[in-house]
């Protein structure tokens, strides 16, 4: 059950950052253009890489973010930064007619190939190509923290979702034991670009994404931001001590419209 954590307004907001400042890639300024070419770059390998930088544990977080969205068969799923599709699959697979949804077209071209199954959608998560109300659920992992304006998408998410309706957000957040946050800064900095280029992968893109997870706010902030968009009852989940957290929140059954 997702909801361990109930959300309270107004808790101070927590947010790591960085000095370092790398112009070869995406930066944390996130222009939506830069994002998707940086993307594009990693898509072959970006599968791979997931395993290799979380240590397997991608494949747990996948199914914890399956488990909170409770997909059932005939519902209406949008997975945004879908990438390769492999979530979406997991949707797919368990009847859900799901839409896989992501602004790096390369990302959709190698998911295509692995997954010819399903329908890849190209779009912004600030501007989505899709009806009010369209969706049961809404699902983005590893992805907002991408996002050039993480708050309009929030609120698009809201847009497209069915009353009654919920979202589901995995990211990388912020590890709760205070001893283990050095050591995970340290991992972030120096391990997880050096693993990039021992794959041949895009080192630089690499660098970004450590730079951007730190960035990230904390899990009370992202809640506060969830219901400032108008989500309500907002729950999260750390999972492995807050290295990922699941935030999940649902859309009025009484909205027929985004306020």
């Amino acid at each position: 059950m997702l909801a361990i954590l109930p959300h309270r307004r107004g808790r101070p907001q927590t947010v790591w950052k960085t000095g370092r400042v790398l112009t070869t890639r995406a930066t944390l300024d996130k222009h939506h253009a830069d994002v998707a070419s940086m993307f594009d770059g990693v898509a072959k390998r970006y599968d791979l890489m997931n395993q290799i930088m979380t240590m397997g544990a991608a494949d747990t977080w996948r199914d914890l973010v399956v488990d909170a969205v409770e997909p059932e068969p005939g519902q209406v799923i949008l997975d945004l930064a879908a990438g390769t599709g492999t979530s979406s699959a997991t949707f797919a697979a368990r009847g859900a007619q799901v839409y896989p949804t992501d602004i790096s077209t390369g990302m959709l071209v190698v998911g295509k190939q692995r997954q010819p199954h399903l329908h890849f959608v190209a779009g912004d998560a600030t501007c989505l190509p899709y009806a009010d109300n369209s969706f049961d659920a809404v699902t983005i992992s590893y992805g907002l923290r991408n996002v050039e304006d993480p708050q309009k998408a929030l609120r698009e998410m809201l847009r497209v979702t069915k009353p009654g309706g919920r979202v589901v957000i995995c990211e990388f957040s912020y590890p709760t034991w205070a001893p283990f946050r050095h050591v995970y800064t340290k991992y972030l900095l120096a391990a997880i670009p050096a693993m990039a280029k021992l794959a041949s992968s895009n080192r630089d893109a690499y660098d970004y994404l450590a730079e951007s997870i730190l960035a990230w706010p904390d899990q009370p902030h992202l809640a506060d931001m969830m219901a400032e968009a108008g989500w309500q009852a907002i729950a999260w989940r750390n999972v492995c001590g807050g290295v990922v957290a699941l935030h999940r929140g649902w859309k009025g059954s009484d909205e027929k419209e985004m306020a």
